[in-house]
């Protein structure tokens, strides 16, 4: 066996958990990319109130429809309203609306996820078949159903995204919950008389985190689907508050003259819930200790490679002319 060898190469010594999962998310451009379209959109929306040229329902019939240019970039609507106005207002509702309701649902499903995994039995049985009731349901009908109670609006939009979301949450919270019951520092945390809810604190949730956090970027994406979803039909954000969703409703009545007003709010929530997912998948390999060590084990292959192929150039003799004596 030669001694360039690429078995032979040492290996790179092992880094902690946390560096290696900066390094393996710093190091994927799809990820990087993603965070920084999400910095740009998040800060837009904050900043919407005084960066926006116009108000959002500041009407100029005599510039209704009009193209795209440097006094409407986006265009405008069918009332004159500036079109990248209502885009950069309608982002902060429908990231405020996400946030809000990924949130609920992130409490709520570990709360049911984590009490069922850590208790068993009967208590398990009953939680979980309460869960498996509400992905009978489709999403948007399940959301539909919620706001037909109550009135439409912000608030009612939020509870409902933040209520269908709740299993998906539920159910990554059980799994990951019965494989940590029966591991040995939670074993001797019982055997040592620790309250439940002092393990499920100290041991159990601190070792989920890595499959919550995914879960919350993905479903971060298809919250925003979902406030769209609504709010085009009607059942969302109402009129004239600006909302993606609502203005591709407004916008389907006009398709022929003005495609801008359907291209940019749909366009915003398209770029929106794809950096959330490949955030979320940049994530799932960094935090994943499975698809953490595929990845690694990948890199540390190349690295060996490279090492080997460079000792072996080294020592190569050469003639004075660069041929090799070989």
């Amino acid at each position: 066996m030669s001694a360039t060898d690429p078995a032979l190469v040492p290996a790179a010594p092992a880094t902690p958990a946390r560096v290696a999962s900066w390094r393996l998310l710093a190091a994927n451009p799809l990820t990087v990319a993603a965070a920084v379209v999400l910095a740009i959109i998040v800060v837009a929306a904050l900043l919407a109130p005084w960066i926006a040229p116009y108000g959002v329902n500041e009407i100029d019939v005599s510039r209704a429809l009009t193209a795209p240019s440097p006094a409407h970039w986006f265009g405008t609507d069918e009332l004159g309203r500036d079109v990248f106005s209502r885009v950069l207002r309608a982002a902060s509702t429908s990231l405020t609306i996400a946030v809000i309701a990924v949130a609920l649902a992130l409490v709520l499903g570990l709360l049911l996820g984590v009490v069922a995994g850590y208790a068993g039995g009967a208590v398990d049985a009953t939680l979980m078949r309460v869960v498996d009731v509400m992905f009978a349901f489709p999403v948007l009908l399940l959301a539909l159903a919620i706001i037909a109670i109550f009135e439409p609006g912000m608030l009612t939009t939020t509870i409902a995204i933040g209520v269908v979301y709740t299993p998906i949450f539920a159910r990554v919270a059980r799994a990951s919950t019965l494989s940590l019951r029966t591991s040995p520092f939670v074993q001797v945390s019982r055997s040592m008389g620790t309250p439940a809810p002092m393990i499920l604190v100290r041991h159990v949730l601190p070792n989920i985190g890595g499959p919550v956090v995914v879960q919350t970027s993905l479903s971060l994406a298809f919250a925003i689907l979902s406030e769209a979803a609504l709010s085009f039909l009607g059942l969302g954000i109402q009129p004239p508050a600006p909302s993606w969703g609502g203005m591709l409703f407004t916008a389907q009545g006009f398709l022929a003259q003005a495609w801008w007003m359907s291209v940019f709010p749909g366009a915003a929530i398209f770029v929106t819930a794809l950096a959330f997912n490949l955030l979320g998948d940049g994530l799932r390999d960094g935090l994943d200790p499975r698809q953490r060590t595929i990845i690694e084990a990948r890199q540390g292959q190349r690295r060996r490679e490279r090492v080997a192929a460079a000792l072996s150039r080294r020592s190569t003799p050469t003639h004075r002319d660069g041929k090799s004596t070989r």
